[in-house]
């Protein structure tokens, strides 16, 4: 099982969903950079359930820090964040344990670790390991901030509903983002998402949505032109959250249907800067960033934990069954999971930039 991510800056994740912990361990973070707890605590808020919208399960996602952190600063050393699993109900899952359920890992897991994956909640491939992410990110996105490098993400789609689109210059909106719960830029949008989300809810389903991530601030040169692009590491990294179906870059598929004529972004000289006109590559050529806002948008299938019957198969028994699930499950998660693709977002880009302009550069 590989779950370490990373060359220069590296993130590995450990736990399940109802073990006694989850944690991160961040290693090849310079020296020096602040690490302050109220603003990992903020982001972890961001991803916390809210009332009407998500998961009965709520957790205290209290952050301890073991290591590689002194008097609030790194150290250069391995960073351990550890969060406790306090509200678990393991009980939900015995009933229906060895029925794999529809649109999560469990018939493939079986098949890679032979059944001795843990079963409760999804074990390790829960959307609750996204938890040590938002934490690991946290601290990420810290060193970039000292950079003047700035990432924000709002839900540009949910239930077919859509937010508007981030500006040309998406600084502002990045900033307005920063602390709202439900990440949207157009009110009426956020009123009429979380209404359907809480109808979906009602009907005993759930429903999907599109993330779209802006960052500004991103120096040029950052990427290599083939394998280590800076659109593969994102993908990479963005992929690896639990329910992301499909990533692009700037305009994304919708270039497949225009003429480079339309396509191409013209190229201008402005005063000491060299920038392009539009941004429909989203910030990013030959697999380098040449200085234009990143655009990533990311597709977030609906929640598979539904409370409508599904058909399957028992595991045990090798005979189809049916599935009725319990527990407590979110009608919707592509709220929840607008921090962790910031967070995935500051980890590649810690590690792209330290990997071009060294670790240190992190310490100004």
């Amino acid at each position: 099982m590989k779950n370490t991510f990373g060359t220069s800056v590296a993130l590995t994740l450990f736990g399940e969903s109802h073990g006694p912990v989850i944690g991160a361990v961040i290693d090849g973070m310079a020296p020096g950079i602040p690490v302050d707890t109220e603003q990992i605590a903020r982001r972890m808020a961001l991803r916390r359930s809210l009332e009407a919208l998500s998961t009965a399960r709520r957790e205290r996602d209290e952050v301890e820090i073991v290591s590689g952190v002194y008097e609030g600063k790194t150290t250069g050393t391995p960073i351990t964040l550890l969060i406790k699993n306090e509200n678990t109900r393991s009980q939900d899952y015995k009933k229906t344990g060895a029925i794999a359920r529809p649109g999560h890992a469990d018939l493939a897991a079986s098949y890679k670790y032979h059944g001795y994956a843990d079963p409760r909640g999804g074990g390790h491939f829960s959307g609750r390991l996204t938890a040590p992410l938002v934490a690991a990110g946290a601290i990420c996105a810290a060193a970039l901030e000292r950079k003047g490098i700035l990432i924000g993400t709002h839900i540009a789609r949910a239930a077919g509903i859509a937010d508007r689109p981030f500006a040309a210059d998406p600084t502002e909106d990045v900033r307005t983002l920063a602390d709202r719960p439900f990440a949207v830029l157009s009110e009426e949008a956020s009123e009429a998402m979380q209404a359907a989300i809480a109808s979906a809810r009602k009907e005993g389903d759930s429903v999907g949505g599109v993330l779209e991530t802006a960052v500004v601030g991103m120096p040029v040169g950052v990427g290599e032109p083939f394998f280590d692009s800076l659109e593969s590491m994102l993908s990479h990294a963005l992929f690896s959250i639990p329910a992301v179906k499909g990533v692009e870059f700037g305009d994304g598929f919708a270039l497949a249907d225009m003429r480079g004529s339309e396509a191409n972004d013209p190229i201008r000289a402005e005063g000491d800067r060299i920038v392009t006109a539009t941004n429909r590559m989203g910030g990013i050529l030959g697999g380098i960033s040449n200085g234009m806002p990143l655009r990533i948008r990311i597709a977030v299938k609906p929640t598979p934990s539904i409370y409508l019957p599904q058909e399957s198969v028992d595991l045990a028994s090798g005979e189809n069954a049916a599935l009725c699930i319990a527990g407590r499950h979110d009608p919707a998660i592509v709220h929840r999971a607008r921090i962790v693709a910031d967070s995935v977002v500051a980890l590649v880009l810690c590690d792209a930039i330290a990997q071009r302009f060294g670790t240190d550069t992190f310490l100004l």
